[in-house]
């Protein structure tokens, strides 16, 4: 007798992932229900789990998803620019995105949410945002190779006062009124004024 081959599911996985984190992105944890997700995926309860195992599990596969994306663009933008212009060039990216779900960065806007309730998922969005911190202090070390950046600064807390001002751009990006353009013009120019004094 043969046996038949297990049945392949009808959907694309990393699609689902990406509609999943876009919808945590725009709503958060909390505001995100089981019902929302499996409208938004066209699943079926027992689907869902059977792909996902939960929504905690879907959760913090959309934040893997969140920041691979984000490091593959600071990785592109570096290529084209090199580090110091990638890392002028990344906050204009990130508030002008059009098919972003909001402004804000997924991982602090879980940090906030998900701390005071004292849940692992803050732990994984913090490694998270060290992952991404470490992606831009290598952008830092290697502009400061090339000469871009005065031999004085230490990488590490200019990526780590970087992401700090990212954070708050992002924050700034979805109120009215803010000029979110005008505060990275000021971020990218901030990084200009690391360059090494001439005649020193």
């Amino acid at each position: 007798m043969v046996k038949s081959l297990p049945r392949k599911p009808e959907y694309d996985r990393d699609e689902l992932i990406d509609r999943a984190r876009d919808l945590f992105w725009k709503q958060g944890w909390a505001g995100t229900s089981l019902k929302d997700l499996e409208n938004v995926l066209k699943l079926k309860p027992g689907s869902f789990y059977a792909a996902f195992g939960s929504k905690d599990a879907l959760f913090a596969l959309a934040m893997d998803r969140y920041v691979a994306d984000g490091a593959r663009r600071i990785e592109r933008l570096v290529m084209e620019r090199g580090p110091l212009g990638a890392l002028q060039t990344f906050p204009f990216e990130v508030i002008s995105r059009v098919d972003a779900p909001a402004k804000a960065c997924m991982l602090s806007k879980t940090v906030l949410e998900m701390s005071g309730r004292n849940h692992e998922l803050a732990d994984v969005a913090n490694r998270h945002l060290q992952t991404m911190e470490a992606h831009f202090a290598n952008a830092f070390t290697d502009a400061q190779a090339l000469g871009e950046i005065a031999p004085d600064h230490d990488p590490q807390t200019l990526a780590r006062r970087y992401q700090s001002d990212l954070m708050g751009l992002r924050i700034s990006a979805e109120r009215d009124g803010v000029d979110a353009h005008a505060i990275a013009q000021e971020i990218a120019n901030s990084l200009g004024r690391l360059a090494p004094v001439q005649g020193h």
